[in-house]
């Protein structure tokens, strides 16, 4: 009993451990995760944009090992941006967008699919697509009318004034009004852009000096992210605005600092060095699915051969099964045949020793009426036969008393008659017995009658 308790101690131990092992296994890659996005964020905001995407990936990879779906749409949020603010980065971003989209319709979260929205819409901006972007926002505006997300109305109109600008001005106008009308909503990123945005509307009506007021308000605003992307555009435009009203010192200032600003941005090494390791990681998540579906494929070709062999293994069970059954019923059926036959055979055999038993009994029989029929009634008519010689004898010559003689004759045949009838009585084999009082009885009588002893009743 106690090395039972002792052998199951030991189990539960063993178990325990497996449990620890595995939490920690799981909390020391929530904390490297946590430990990778962190620096990709540092990295991000000191524009080291190779390291921050390098470490960005491996927390999502660490993310996708413990299946923490909010973080791995975080991150893949947080590649997108980073690939989308880079110039001349030949690497396609949308898949990352792609996920970061499915993870907001499958959480039904209002905001996550306004951010996703947006951002579709700028992809789409970048790659010229006008038509696809202006639809893109037009859904972002829909989700707007929710009170929770009315904040972010503003924005999304800022962009389809910018997007109206060159071909719809007059509703370009009518978007901007509603902008600038509702400025205090804004954040700092969502004001630079507007400030951005109605600039280049008041450039495109000639009206550059307006058009440089709202370039240094966006100008003066401090950003936490990409604002070497954000002064690169500023930078340009108020280089043209003021190259159009003369000021060239000024032009001159902000073409250099533009030129600056677009040669950190474009990076020749670091946007190289992050396209390559984004093809490798899509490469490497590519084949990880590959794989992926060829060991699914494959258990479902286990699984499926498996299943074959057990219907075509419970098909032989079923057939021997019923072999069997059916060898077992023919045994059965032969045995009761069997049991019939011997039966049989043994009521043939009662049968015939039945009838030995009546042949030896009426051999017995006869030999017993043979034998009375010679010791008592054939003395008896030896006898009767002698007296009627006798007679015949005394009749001619009358030596004997004729009386006498005809007595002893008569007591003879009453002795014969006895002997016969208590011979019949024995064997049960008279008239009587075999036919019926009444027909035994008229036999007699006609037997009678015949020798003319009996008439009308008297001798």
């Amino acid at each position: 009993m106690l090395k039972i308790i002792v052998i199951k101690y030991k189990k539960l131990q063993i178990i325990f451990f497996l449990i620890c092992s595995f939490c920690y296994s799981q909390n020391s890659k929530l904390d490297s995760a946590y430990f990778y996005y962190k620096k990709a964020k540092q990295f991000d905001y000191d524009n080291k944009h190779f390291k921050a995407y390098k470490n960005y990936i491996m927390s999502l990879d660490l993310y996708k090992k413990i299946n923490l779906e909010d973080s791995i749409a975080k991150c893949n949020l947080e590649i997108f941006e980073l690939i989308t603010s880079q110039n001349n980065l030949e690497s396609n971003s949308k898949p990352y967008l792609d996920d970061f989209y499915a993870y907001a319709l499958k959480k039904k979260d209002s905001f996550l699919l306004l951010k996703a929205i947006n951002r579709y819409a700028g992809y789409y901006w970048d790659t010229d697509s006008i038509k696809t972007t202006k639809s893109y926002y037009l859904k972002a505006l829909q989700l707007t009318t929710n009170k929770k997300l009315s904040k972010y109305r503003v924005s999304t109109y800022s962009n389809l004034a910018y997007l109206h600008i060159k071909k719809y001005p007059d509703t370009a106008a009518y978007y901007f009004d509603k902008v600038l009308n509702l400025k205090e909503l804004m954040d700092d990123a969502q004001l630079v852009g507007t400030f951005i945005n109605y600039s280049f509307f008041l450039k495109k009506q000639n009206k550059h000096i307006q058009a440089l007021k709202q370039l240094k308000k966006a100008e003066a605003i401090k950003l936490d992210r990409y604002q070497l992307k954000y002064n690169k555009i500023i930078y340009g435009k108020l280089a043209n605005c003021y190259k159009e009203i003369g000021d060239y010192k000024k032009a001159y200032e902000y073409y250099e600092k533009y030129n600056i600003t677009r040669d950190s941005l474009n990076n020749t090494a670091q946007n190289i060095a992050i396209s390559d390791l984004n093809k490798k990681y899509q490469t490497a998540e590519k084949d990880k699915l590959i794989l992926e579906q060829e060991a699914e494929n494959k258990q479902k070709t286990t699984l499926l051969i498996a299943a074959i062999l057990t219907i075509i293994a419970a098909s032989i069970i079923y057939i021997l099964s019923f072999k069997n059954s059916q060898r077992k019923r023919k045994l059965v059926e032969q045995q009761k045949e069997i049991e019939t036959q011997k039966n049989l055979t043994l009521l043939k055999e009662q049968e015939i020793t039945t009838i030995n038993a009546m042949v030896d009994g009426q051999e017995k029989e006869r030999k017993q009426i043979a034998e009375d029929l010679h010791d008592n009634l054939g003395s008896v008519l030896a006898t009767l036969k002698l007296h009627f010689e006798n007679l015949k004898i005394n009749r001619e010559k009358k030596k004997i008393n004729q009386e006498e003689l005809f007595n002893k004759t008569e007591r003879l045949i009453d002795e014969a008659y006895l002997k016969v009838r208590s011979i019949a009585h024995a064997k049960n084999a008279g008239v009587i017995a075999k036919k019926g009082l009444l027909l035994g009885v008229q036999l007699m009588a006609e037997k009678i009658s015949s020798a003319d002893k009996i008439k009308n009743g008297s001798y």
